[in-house]
């Protein structure tokens, strides 16, 4: 691959207080290895304040009836707002505020290295699952990964936690958030929550990829 060189030419953010997004814009050129200039574009992605990365935890448990894992339905207001049925392609099964998901969260500044992560994983669990989960517990499944490169610099780290089977979740305390109001938490078996992603029932990237870790890491 050919060298490339981005250079910065200026930057502004753009967002006030009280959100969980920024807009970063930068006004960019790129010099190829004879020292030719591009022309000045502008490239716009959303950053965290809190944090660079996430979390996605599988918390999963094993039954008589196979492997189940923990899904949880809860508001995401942008679905409802930002998805005008005019704008679509193809119209959406459902219009609807609610998703259902795994358990995941923003990996704080102050969460350093493996051992960051893992704790967060386990505040996460506790506050969107009710279930007391050991940091020692959670297992990472493979490496990082990059959802929306072209729009966000954020990396998913995929980890697991195995849930006693005869464990009851206690009423999530959540994180303080309204977008945490009306959350309510289900088991599903695995192979039927990915299938639920397949056709589109469970309509989250995140949960479909880990899903799948984590039945290739019980698979060997």
């Amino acid at each position: 691959m050919a060298e490339l060189e981005i250079e910065l030419l200026a930057e502004e953010i753009h967002g006030g207080d009280g959100g969980f997004l920024r807009v970063r814009r930068l006004h960019l050129r790129n010099r190829d290895a004879e020292g030719t200039l591009s022309e000045r574009y502008v490239c716009d992605f959303a950053v965290r304040p809190k944090g660079a990365d996430a979390v996605v935890v599988a918390l999963w448990r094993r039954t008589h009836e196979g492997v189940e894992v923990l899904l949880r339905t809860g508001l995401r207001p942008a679905l409802w707002h930002g998805r005008a049925p005019e704008l679509l392609p193809i119209a959406d099964a459902e219009r609807t505020p609610w998703m259902i998901e795994v358990v995941a969260g923003i990996i704080e500044r102050s969460d350093h290295g493996e051992a960051g992560i893992r704790e967060r994983a386990s505040i996460e669990a506790w506050e969107e699952a009710g279930l007391h989960i050991a940091a020692a517990q959670v297992e990472f499944l493979g490496a990082g990964t990059f959802p929306t490169p072209g729009s966000m610099p954020e990396k998913f780290w995929l980890v697991a936690a195995e849930v006693p089977g005869d464990a009851v979740p206690e009423p999530p305390p959540g994180d303080g958030s309204p977008m945490e109001q009306g959350a309510r938490i289900h088991w599903r078996g695995l192979d039927a929550a990915i299938l639920a992603c397949v056709r589109g029932e469970i309509a989250d990237a995140k949960t479909e990829l880990v899903l799948r870790r984590l039945r290739d890491r019980l698979a060997t």
